[in-house]
């Protein structure tokens, strides 16, 4: 029976198109040039080599240039989120029609992932944010991150679905029994991706999440409050 929903954040609540993960991605450039003194030519290459070896930026930037984490993730989110993102009504109402209990899994901070919760308009349906702080900077595709929302949960894997955008992110997971979903706005076969299902935008979880009829409420420990 599937108990827990897990939701990656960016580009997975909301549209890639949006354009606020570039936005995101264009302030990790200037916090790189203008924080940490890198030159602005070789700033994606630097980026691209910590993510290939420690998942993210942040964590590159912890091991090897020893940077304040929150000074970072307070500056490369530092956006206004109008600009990009509107309220929701019918990702509002899809998630109430799922009887699980959600959470927000994410390689982001909370407070990022609150603001945008927020101005969707969806906050109500979380009741937990496993960030990247409350992980101890563990973060996916880490396989320990996705055991400790398990153990936070009181869940096993194959309670849970999980959704996101990264391919890499959902292979952990589905190692661990979770019932993997990829947002992909290209086709692409779930086979290759490695995924249980491959849908174009958030709104198409619904029909996959409830196609096998085996959905049932869960109730959340109060220890994953929201962090």
């Amino acid at each position: 029976m599937l108990r827990f929903g897990l939701f990656d954040l960016d580009d997975t609540l909301y549209a890639a198109q949006s354009g606020l993960w570039t936005a995101i991605g264009d302030r990790i450039d200037r916090y790189l040039v203008e924080k940490v003194g890198l030159p602005a030519d070789g700033v994606r290459e630097q980026r691209r080599a910590w993510f290939e070896e420690y998942g993210t930026t942040l964590n590159g930037l912890r091991a090897e240039r020893h940077v304040d984490s929150a000074d970072y993730l307070a500056f490369v989110h530092d956006l206004p989120l109008d600009d990009y993102l509107q309220p929701n009504p019918a990702l509002d109402a899809m998630l109430a029609r799922l009887p699980v209990e959600k959470v927000i899994f994410t390689n982001a901070d909370a407070p990022h992932a609150l603001r945008v919760l927020d101005r969707l308009g969806v906050g109500r349906h979380f009741q937990a944010v496993f960030d990247i702080q409350a992980l101890a900077f563990v973060n996916k595709p880490e396989p320990r991150a996705y055991q400790f929302v398990l153990d936070h949960l009181g869940a096993a894997g194959p309670e849970c679905f999980f959704v996101d955008d990264a391919p890499r992110n959902l292979q952990p997971a589905r190692m661990l029994g979770m019932h993997t979903i990829l947002i992909s706005p290209a086709p692409v076969s779930a086979r290759l991706a490695r995924v249980d299902a491959v849908i174009d935008n958030i709104l198409g979880l619904e029909a996959v999440v409830t196609q096998s009829g085996k959905l049932t409420p869960a109730v959340l420990p109060p220890a994953a409050g929201l962090s």
